[in-house]
């Protein structure tokens, strides 16, 4: 049998079944002063931040190394390589251009000399080159950080458990029979029962616990759903201006009645380059089941950023949307990719604003993704990530991220930067940008706050975030309806859990209470644009933004403490 050419082979699917990274183990190369939080990184490569110092940088990364037996060499972020001089050089000239730094990647690769190194050398660990990077120049080295991995993780999807193996090992359940026996159960029956719960309740009491009660259909996790009101409307002879727009890093959007091309621009590009992944082949939002065996489920993110979309569409349906495809279809990616794709944003907005070529104008930027950095503190955050966002801000662009759903006040970035005290370019005056905010997630009733949502001071507002219902791209797993019996020639079947080609699915998480903020900004702004009236000049776009995110602050925070 020959491989569907329009799907992933089976090598594909390896692939991109693969974890992006690593987990940290901060027992290893210990560092006085340093004290590392879990995180997830990629290991066979670092990311080289300040073009100023990129030779002093290397020179210190290539000294660790070789205590190891390993070597460091340049990439760009497409894995063009580049020589010292020339990476020194493309890193001025995109600094000097618009004060937007340059991010490369410094590859690990093994490199071990004749007579002094022990063959084969260790494992490549970035972590342990950095640290020991820092054992020898000092714990506060600048200019290079690692490459975390950053996902969109939404609550309800195909994984409940957060992870990209929801059991934590290679085999789900720990044999080589996935199953331990010929019959997966032990029984003919895999429950032991008619009903496989037990009850008409499938979680046998009124509410499931916890917060991973939201990953299960019918609790707030990914449902096929009808909507039956009318789709968002808009009047395109009323323009006289322009539309609000709303720019989106997320896994692509897919195709839906809502999001026709003409309101979604899902090849974006700057410098004559697309923003983003393009390859069709890995799409998540059209093809659903990307990676890991041919077993029928639909991978974790698939229709994350459709979803996304759906959800600004509803309540800023005068906004224009823009695509821009970061994430893979377990809704993960590496964060020296995320910050070529904001750079790329960055970059759109000041052109605009500076009224330069090749500029278009940005009004919100939703970011519906987050990690954690290992050392968040005392001198050792990187600042391009920073420095980006701010940019933009201070050019009239606000940003607005979700802040996780992992039930932690730990801070997530990129939601917590707003007033994070390590990070050196926060804006002070809030009159100089537009608002930076981080979204938590409310329950449908509108009083409390979602369990499994993040919080703490770093959370500026929360917002509708389970059980939300919205778009979704005409996918179909392999799950099928439990029972069908036909009669008088018409199909009757119950409802096939996974057939999301109906185009709209309830889901839960703060990656989808983010974009209702960021529609409601672009939902403010939005009367003074189309008719023209509004003032296009840098300082005057920063100032509506901040209004609407104060008034967004000041709605959402007090319908959030209404009294029951």
């Amino acid at each position: 049998m020959v491989d569907n050419v329009d799907e992933p082979g089976w090598r594909d699917r390896i692939e991109a079944g693969r974890p992006r990274g690593v987990p940290l183990d901060p027992g290893i190369e210990q560092v006085e002063g340093v004290d590392p939080y879990p995180t997830t990184y990629a290991a066979d490569h670092v990311l080289l931040t300040e073009g100023a110092r990129l030779s002093e940088i290397l020179e210190i990364l290539r000294e660790a190394g070789a205590y190891f037996g390993w070597g460091v060499r340049v990439e760009t972020i497409r894995g063009d390589r580049l020589s010292d001089a020339e990476a020194e050089e493309r890193a001025r000239v995109a600094e000097e251009e618009l004060g937007l730094p340059l991010v490369l990647l410094g590859i690990i690769f093994p490199d071990p000399k004749p007579g002094r190194d022990d063959q084969p050398v260790p494992p490549i660990d970035a972590w342990r080159l950095l640290q020991r990077a820092r054992a020898i120049f000092g714990k506060d080295l600048r200019g290079v950080a690692l490459d975390h991995v950053i996902s969109v993780d939404p609550y309800g999807s195909t994984n409940p458990y957060g992870s990209t193996n929801p059991y934590g090992s290679t085999n789900p359940y720990g044999s080589t029979n996935p199953y331990g026996s010929t019959n997966p159960y032990g029984s003919t029956n895999p429950y032991g029962s008619t009903n496989p719960y037990g009850s008409t309740n499938p979680y046998g009491s009124t509410n499931a616990p916890g917060p991973g009660a939201y990953a299960y259909p019918g609790s707030g996790g990914r449902e096929v759903v009808s909507y039956i009101g009318d789709p968002p409307r808009r009047d395109d002879e009323t323009v006289v201006g322009r539309r609000p727009v709303v720019a989106f890093m997320d896994t692509g959007c897919g195709k839906h009645a809502w999001l026709p091309p003409s309101i979604v621009d899902r090849d974006p590009h700057v410098n004559g380059e697309p923003i983003g992944i393009t390859d069709p082949a890995t799409d998540p939002e059209a093809i659903g089941d990307i990676s890991g065996p041919y077993d029928g489920f639909l991978d974790a993110a698939a229709g994350h950023g459709t979803f996304v979309a759906g959800v600004v569409r509803q309540i800023c349906p005068d906004a224009d949307l823009i695509s821009i495809r970061v994430a893979d279809s377990q809704g993960t990616l590496l964060e020296g990719e995320f910050l070529a794709a904001v750079r790329a944003v960055a970059e759109l907005v000041i052109r605009d604003a500076r009224g330069l070529p090749g500029g278009r104008p940005i009004d919100v930027l939703n970011l519906s993704l987050s990690y954690y950095h290992e050392t968040p503190e005392d001198g050792q955050f990187d600042q391009t990530l920073v420095r980006y966002l701010v940019a933009a801000r201070r050019h009239g662009c606000a940003v607005v991220c979700s802040a996780g759903n992992d039930a932690t006040s730990r801070p997530a970035f990129p939601a917590a930067l707003w007033r994070w005290p390590d990070a050196e370019f926060v804006v002070d005056d809030p009159a100089d940008a537009a608002p930076h905010l981080s979204v938590g997630a409310l329950n449908p009733n509108g009083k409390s706050l979602a369990l499994f949502s993040n919080v703490g001071r770093w959370v500026r507002v929360y917002a509708p975030g389970a059980s939300v219902v919205s778009s979704a791209p005409p996918l179909n797993g392999g799950t099928q309806a439990g029972t069908r019996n036909d009669r008088f020639g018409l199909r009757r079947e119950t409802i096939d859990p996974d057939d999301f080609t109906g185009g709209f699915v309830m889901w839960s998480g703060t990656s989808f209470a983010a974009p209702f903020i960021a529609g409601l900004l672009a939902e403010r702004i939005a009367d003074g644009l189309i008719d023209g009236t509004a003032d296009e000049s840098v300082a005057a776009r920063v100032e509506a933004l901040e209004k609407a995110g104060s008034r967004a602050l000041r709605e959402w925070d007090g319908h959030r403490r209404a009294p029951a």
